[in-house]
């Protein structure tokens, strides 16, 4: 008797732990919907702390705790350039810091120069016209698994069928959601002077001459595309609002730092999103793009992008 009781008490625990583990998937986000869409961005223009890495993005996580530790309250931010299933683990880029600040308000010399003295680097990101972004609960470390694991694929089907020019992917850590953008505008604002020196390392003397000019004569490989914040004592830097007048109007098929393997490479042909229709407004108020839009120009840029996994990262 003693034996069928003991083995009662084994099999109702067991059961109490499968369902406290399936509750707590699911309270991390295991059934969350993932609704992909197209139109403004979640976030204005913002000023970031960052360090730049390469390598697998499975070791970004350090980067994360550094950048937190130096100030908790600040959101996450980690900018993605090359899609790990076609470019070796130890060659993927990523940025990965901290929001210092959004839209008009500029950051304080002080909070600029406590990162740097950690060995941050500052740089401001604009906030293109139109993004293509998906969402995710941020409730426990076991949503960030999944919602790499469910989003991203989301985010390759919408743009491989739409055809659209997406990248670089960035992933922004606000309370208790995870943002994902890939910006249809401005794509060569996102990069960061250390990417564009990869993509010259990366070149032989000739090819590098040549590279920096496209079809259009635009340099592809200009520090001008974005502006990095190197604060002094004392000083203060203002925010990407002081791009100036040639950057903030290149329009979104503009030439940009893309890699051989970014993920700019959609399989599709990077089509404008003026040729998608509207739906509604987003989240700062200008126009949202309707999610089943077809385009309707022809292919531009063609490329082939795979799912990317952060669980490789």
């Amino acid at each position: 008797m003693s034996d069928l009781l003991l083995l009662g008490l084994i099999g109702g625990l067991t059961l109490l732990l499968l369902l406290t583990l399936l509750a707590f998937a699911r309270y991390s986000g295991l059934l969350a919907g993932v609704a992909v869409s197209a139109g403004s961005p979640p976030f204005r223009n913002v000023t970031v702390a960052y360090k730049f890495h390469v390598g697998p993005y499975s070791e970004t996580g350090r980067l994360f705790t550094e950048s937190c530790s130096v100030c908790p309250r600040l959101r996450s931010i980690a900018v993605y350039y090359d899609n790990p299933h076609m470019v070796p683990p130890e060659k993927c880029r990523c940025a990965v810091g901290s929001i210092l600040s959004e839209g008009e308000e500029s950051p304080s010399s002080e909070l600029i120069q406590l990162y740097q003295k950690f060995g941050f680097k500052v740089f401001s990101f604009p906030a293109p016209s139109h993004v293509v972004t998906a969402t995710f609960p941020y409730t426990t470390t076991l949503s960030i698994w999944l919602a790499t694991r469910r989003v991203h694929p989301a985010l390759d089907a919408y743009i491989k069928e739409r055809k659209l020019c997406a990248h670089p992917r960035l992933e922004i850590y606000q309370q208790d959601q995870i943002y994902f953008m890939c910006p249809l505008a401005r794509q060569g604002d996102f990069y960061v002077p250390e990417v564009k020196e990869t993509e010259r390392k990366g070149r032989g003397p000739a090819e590098a001459s040549d590279a920096q000019l496209d079809g259009t004569g635009a340099d592809t490989l200009s520090d001008a595309s974005s502006v990095s914040l190197e604060v002094g004592p004392g000083s203060r830097e203002t925010s990407a609002a002081t791009l100036s007048p040639g950057v903030s109007s290149r329009s979104w098929d503009d030439s940009d730092t893309r890699s051989e393997h970014s993920y700019s490479e959609s399989g599709a042909s990077g089509s404008s999103f003026e040729e998608l229709d509207l739906e509604g407004e987003g989240p700062l108020g200008e126009p949202r793009l309707s999610p089943e839009a077809e385009p309707l120009g022809a292919p531009k840029w063609p490329r082939e992008l795979s799912t990317p996994e952060k669980g490789e990262e």
